[in-house]
C-alpha cells in the first residue's frame, strides 16, 4: 500500500511549471553520489506526461554536436538539478512531435519564441 504522505514529500517545489513549446535548459547530474559533475541540456519542451503525478516527465529535444537528441527526464528527480526558461514559444498542441520533420527556421516560425528576461 503507497504512502502518500511520503509521495507528497518527495515531490519537487524548487522547479517551474514547464509546458510544450518552452524553450529550456535543463541541468542534470552526471553522478548523483558526486554532485559536481553537472551539465547542461538545451532544447524544446516537446511532451509533458503524467502532469498531476509524482511520476511526471518530460521530454527535451536538443541539438548536441549536430545532431537532434530526445531526451526523457522524470521532473522530481534528484538528477534533475535546475531548470531554466530560456523562451516561451506559442503553441496550440499538446504533443509537438510534429516539430521532428520541420527544419529549425519553419520551427521558430511555427512556435513564435518570446525571451524571458528572468534568468
Amino acid at each position: 500500500m503507497l504512502n502518500l504522505g511520503m509521495l507528497e514529500k518527495q515531490k519537487r517545489k524548487d522547479l517551474p511549471e514547464i509546458k510544450p513549446g518552452i524553450l529550456v535548459r535543463v541541468w542534470e547530474r552526471i553522478d548523483i553520489k558526486n554532485p559536481e559533475k553537472i551539465s547542461p541540456f538545451e532544447g524544446i519542451v516537446i511532451s509533458v506526461r503524467n502532469r498531476n503525478s509524482i511520476n511526471k516527465t518530460f521530454t527535451v529535444r536538443g541539438n548536441i554536436s549536430n545532431y537532434y537528441v530526445e531526451k526523457t527526464y522524470f521532473y522530481h528527480s534528484p538528477a534533475v538539478y535546475k531548470i531554466e526558461i530560456i523562451a516561451i514559444g506559442k503553441t496550440r498542441r499538446a504533443k509537438l512531435y510534429f516539430i521532428r520533420d520541420i527544419s529549425e527556421s519553419k520551427l521558430r516560425k511555427k512556435l513564435k519564441f518570446k525571451s524571458t528576461t528572468s534568468k
